[in-house]
């Protein structure tokens, strides 16, 4: 866009080799630039669903041919070569795959994260039901022909989706019509294409992104859930900082690592009777709930595991030690809010069990869900 070689690895250095080089700005390729960003912007508010990208695409061309901008310093991209690519399988020997494997995983990693995500984007934009599977079954089906055609890997990129909902894309049959025009383009039109300056490509790319950042969406993360906005922001600034790839895994690790935190300290209920009712709430957070003489109900609102097993008993030892001796005759654990319990969590109550059987208290058991695990063992709860 501003016509100078740029560089860096992240957006800090990006940016700071971009300040050094403001005294080399082509000034005919940003004056082209930006025609070019005004008249999109111009362009999707006057005439939205219009194919408003190509007409730039062609007045850049027709405006680099006529005035002669390439002899002025304008970078176009150049030949392309014609034709379709041959379809045939991939020279790969046994010995390769051991170097290739790290590399295609990360690729696969991050295509199905940037798919996926744009996906939802869209999805939730337009609002209509998106299936992850399928999105995934199309990205292997995409990459396996890609690799037969000796392609780059394929994804759902969320600037080139961006592009395409600016043309006025609204179903998958545009993506047919465009593989059609590509083609087409491939055998009659690379001499055209040859004057295409980048300038314009990065006015295109930069103003159909722009509508995909999302302030409100941000704000109204951080007034419902400050940990969700949190983890928004790691994967942010990492991204930024660190590059896709790996910011995306670090987003992910930190993401894991909260929600372990958050499981590993639930929120135990302790219950009481709602006035004039027979149902039990919680008296931490309705305090106007009457306390049954002599018995103690709590409830863990979570899936009691081993991550949290421990911080459950604490809980409920320490809710008993603040009560007068003699003052509880029966606990009564509600598993009602835990969809799952492991051997931790049932040997939790095995050992409450006995520490409450040795005060001659008793402990009974309600609302635990029943089945058999995923495994097959047969363990469960009923």
């Amino acid at each position: 866009l501003f016509g100078v070689p740029g560089g860096g690895v992240n957006v800090i250095e990006r940016v700071v080799k971009l300040f050094q080089q403001l005294d080399q700005v082509n000034p005919v390729t940003l004056s082209l630039g930006a025609v070019a960003i005004v008249l999109l912007v111009l362009g999707a508010r006057r005439l939205p669903g219009k194919p408003v990208g190509l007409g730039v695409v062609v007045l850049s061309i027709v405006a680099v041919v006529v005035l002669g901008l390439a002899a002025q310093g304008v970078v176009v991209t150049g030949q392309i070569p014609s034709g379709l690519p041959e379809i045939g399988l991939p020279e790969l020997r046994l010995r390769e795959v051991e170097d290739i494997f790290p590399l295609a995983a990360g690729i696969l990693l991050l295509a199905y994260i940037e798919g996926v995500s744009a996906a939802r984007s869209f999805a939730e934009k337009h609002g209509y039901p998106l299936d992850t599977r399928q999105e995934f079954l199309g990205l292997g089906a995409a990459n396996l022909f890609a690799g037969l055609g000796g392609g780059y890997p394929v994804a759902g990129g969320l600037s080139q989706s961006a592009v395409a909902e600016q043309a006025g894309s609204r179903t998958p049959l545009a993506l047919v019509v465009a593989s059609a025009t590509l083609a087409a383009c491939l055998l009659f039109l690379t001499g055209l294409l040859s004057n295409l300056p980048k300038a314009a490509l990065a006015a295109i790319v930069l103003t159909a992104v722009a509508g995909l950042i999302n302030i409100p969406e941000m704000i109204r993360l951080w007034r419902v859930n400050r940990v969700d906005f949190a983890a928004a922001m790691v994967a942010l600034v990492a991204v930024l900082l660190l590059g896709i790839l790996q910011g995306i895994l670090l987003a992910a690790l930190v993401s894991v690592l909260m929600m372990l935190v958050r499981a590993a300290r639930p929120h135990v209920a302790f219950l009481g009777r709602i006035p004039g009712t027979a149902i039990l709430g919680d008296r931490t957070r309705h305090p106007e709930n009457a306390e049954i003489p002599g018995i103690v109900v709590f409830r863990p609102e979570a899936s009691v595991v081993y991550v949290n097993a421990e911080a459950v008993e604490e809980a409920v030892a320490a809710h008993l030690a603040a009560r007068p001796a003699g003052a509880t005759t029966l606990v009564v654990c509600d598993l009602s809010a835990s969809p799952h319990m492991d051997v931790s969590g049932t040997r939790m109550l095995r050992k409450l069990h006995a520490a409450l059987a040795a005060q001659g208290i008793r402990l009974a058991v309600v609302g635990a869900r029943g089945g058999r695990d995923p495994g097959g063992s047969g363990f469960g709860l009923c």
